[in-house]
């Protein structure tokens, strides 16, 4: 297998437009996006409600936009896209994650996929599960085909799959809003996702940022931590392998990114990745992935003692609870209280005052 690069950086609030340009320069990403194609954005709401290292920075938004702007990127090739789940809004996700300010400042709009026309696409390669998962098609965005695309994920621990970065980023792309039905088979739909992906897109990129990266009950609920550190790649395996170790993990023992690894779907093993930039080998954040309640509760119905209850609780009308629930928990109960003690501790950090300066866009 090819040597895969990932460049990652160190960087601060005063510099980091700076240094996402210097981030881009040095993958040398001209040589992997065609400036002439359409490019789809592909932004990450976990959470329609702000919350540190949870969805794309808005300066990490910036950052991109303005070195492919400046570069000579036609702005009508650029298409800022999310998604909904059964728990966020796409349109108050942008507002409140202020990426609305960005996008309009560089004259960008903004598209929700469930706005899209969706069809189904039969794909040429044998995948793991999700085939079976959706035995009456998977359906797609249509304007997913022939485009290239831009991930903006973050460096942060998941309850369901370790960790989340670039690969997980499509999952909320590439599949609608009954997407977590892949949960069970979540390793298995994540390699999916990079056979689906390589099929359909003439270029995959993948910017992430972990100036403020998630520990713990991932891809909320978690502690933040001020890690100043930047990431990009062509190869959505290794640069989600290179976060990996930097959290703490070892990449191989991930399942996703182990069989991406074995499938040739990229490189996971950091031995075979070229890192340029900053010497990583003695980084470490010593993360660990905890499971939020929800998700406790969503594993316990689909594999663990639960399990008997999986099909009258989440495959039939009843489902309706589940999203009810998660939203109780994560923005009535956690966010009003635990949340919003953290975001109070991040609001003096320089992110967090960084993160304010957005809102006078």
């Amino acid at each position: 297998m090819s040597r895969s690069k990932v460049a990652v950086l160190r960087t601060n609030s005063g510099n980091i437009l700076e240094d996402y340009r210097r981030l881009l320069e040095l993958v040398d990403y001209r040589s992997i996006l065609d400036f002439n194609k359409e490019t789809l954005i592909k932004l990450n709401l976990s959470w329609t409600k702000y919350f540190p290292a949870c969805s794309s920075q808005p300066w990490q938004v910036e950052g991109l936009i303005k070195t492919l702007v400046e570069d000579g990127f036609p702005r009508e090739n650029l298409l800022p896209i999310e998604n909904k789940t059964v728990v966020t809004n796409p349109h108050k996700g942008a507002r409140n994650n202020l990426w609305m300010p960005v996008l309009e400042k560089y004259g960008l709009g903004f598209t929700a996929l469930p706005e899209v026309e969706w069809e189904v696409h039969e794909f040429k390669e044998p995948l793991m599960k999700l085939d079976q998962i959706f035995p009456e098609g998977i359906e797609i965005p249509k304007m997913f085909r022939g485009r290239q695309i831009i991930h903006l994920p973050t460096v942060k621990t998941h309850g369901h799959s370790t960790t989340t970065g670039a690969i997980k980023n499509a999952f909320g792309g590439l599949l609608k809003e009954v997407r977590h039905y892949a949960h069970k088979y979540i390793h298995e739909v994540l390699v999916d996702l990079m056979i689906m992906q390589k099929e359909l897109h003439p270029s995959i990129f993948a910017v992430m940022d972990g100036t403020v990266a998630g520990d713990g009950a991932g891809p909320r609920t978690m502690t933040p931590h001020s890690k100043n550190i930047i990431l990009a790649s062509s190869d959505s395996v290794a640069i989600d392998a290179i976060a990996a170790k930097l959290m703490g993990f070892d990449p191989m023992k991930i399942p996703y990114l182990r069989m991406c690894h074995e499938k040739e779907l990229g490189v996971a093993d950091p031995d075979e990745i070229e890192i340029l930039g900053i010497d990583i080998s003695e980084i470490n954040f010593d993360f660990h992935t905890k499971k939020s309640f929800v998700i406790w509760g969503d594993q316990m119905l689909r594999k663990g003692a639960l399990r008997f209850l999986e099909k009258i609780a989440l495959h039939s009308p009843l489902v309706v609870w589940a999203p009810a629930a998660s939203n109780i928990y994560h923005d009535w109960l956690w966010y009003p209280t635990v949340g919003k003690s953290i975001i109070r501790k991040f609001s003096r950090t320089e992110w967090g005052q960084l993160f304010e300066q957005y809102k006078k866009y």
